[in-house]
Formats: structure tokens, sequence, C-alpha cells
């Protein structure tokens, strides 16, 4: 039995709850203990388990030589982590230090917080950074999409076929369709059916704009 095999899931699983409970420990032991040489025990230590779980996937692949659901999702989570999880994490900081903030009694946030805060409650603004967002999911989804199709298909006039007629959507497996295998297969169409609803959802702020 190979450990790292057998229970390579629920180690990634760990390692994520492990992760989100380093960045609230990190704003809590901050600014709610004022231990900020400590604080960064824990940014250290979230970007250890990330590394850890970067190593768990080569481990995983290196063993199976397969491109699996779970080499995928791990490789989503780290570029996750590395672009938007940043902006996140910053909205996280921020909404920590104005709870924690009330509870001591204390001032935690800047003029540029504040100024920060009412901005992102203008819905032109909002409207915008969607967006922006939207379009940048767009250039993702067509380079990924791009590759799945180009690893699974032989020939451009192949790719041509499969871009006028997606009547393969209704195969329920990779035979017949430009993806490789079954599991790009699953992961292409949850894909597609998630950048359509996020792209919905980005431009409502757009077409259809809160007045406050």
């Amino acid at each position: 039995m190979n450990f790292f095999l057998d229970y390579n899931w629920e180690l990634f699983i760990a390692a994520e709850i492990l992760s989100v409970g380093a960045l609230i420990l990190f704003c809590v032991f901050r600014y709610f203990f004022n231990k900020k040489r400590l604080s960064m025990l824990f940014i250290l230590l979230f970007l250890l388990l990330m590394a850890l779980e970067a190593l768990l996937g080569l481990y995983v692949y290196r063993h199976t030589g397969e491109i699996s659901t779970f080499i995928i999702i791990i490789v989503i989570f780290i570029i996750y982590a590395c672009t938007f999880g940043v902006f996140d994490f910053i909205r996280l900081d921020r909404w920590m230090r104005e709870k924690i903030g009330k509870l001591r009694g204390v001032e935690l946030l800047t003029t540029k917080d504040y100024e920060i805060m009412e901005r992102n409650r203008n819905p032109k603004y909002i409207a915008k950074k969607y967006r922006i967002s939207s379009f940048i999911h767009l250039v993702i989804f067509v380079i990924g999409q791009s590759i799945f199709w180009l690893m699974g298909t032989d020939s451009i006039s192949e790719l041509k076929m499969y871009l006028t007629d997606f009547t393969w959507l209704e195969n329920g497996e990779s035979e017949g369709t430009p993806y490789p295998n079954d599991t790009i297969f699953a992961v292409g169409v949850i894909w597609g059916i998630v950048f359509i609803a996020d792209f919905l959802y980005s431009w409502s702020y757009t077409l259809f704009p809160s007045k406050k």
C-alpha cells in the first residue's frame, strides 16, 4: 500500500483546511493579539502547505503517469492561490481588521482602506471590475480548452469539425470528442458550464446595474 497514493484526496483536503486556518490565525494573532512576528509564522505555514500540495501532485503524477482529476485540481488551486487568491486574502485581511478593530475598540483600518471599501460599493466600479475579470476568465478558458483539444485531436480539420458540430457533448465520455480522456472531458465540460455561468453573472452587473 502506498500511503500518498491511497490517501491523496484526504491529504489534499486536510492541507486546504489547514491553509485556510493558517490565514485566519494570521489575522487573529496580528490584529487581535498584536503579535506581528508570531503571525508571520502562519503565513510561512500557508506557503509551506501550498508547496507540499504541489509536491504531492508531482509525486502522484510521477507514480501514475496520468493527468488525473486530482492533478488538475491541484494545479487549479495553486494557480488560484498565486493569482485571485492574493486579492481574496487582501479582502479577508481588511474584513478581519474591521471586525477585530470593533471588538478591541481600536482603529485598525487606514484612510486608504476606507476609500477602497467605499469604492467597492460603487455600482460602476463593480461592473467594470467584473467585466475585466470576465475577459481574463475568457482568455484563460480559451487557452486551457485549446490545450485540451490539441491533446485529443490530430489535425486542424478535426478541430474545425468539433467546433462546427457540438453534438459530441451528448456522448458522456471522451470517445468521439476533442478531449484525450474521460477525466479531461469531464473537467472541460464542467469548466465550460462554470465559465458560461460566471460570464453571465459578471455581465449582469453591467446590464442590470444596481442603483446603490
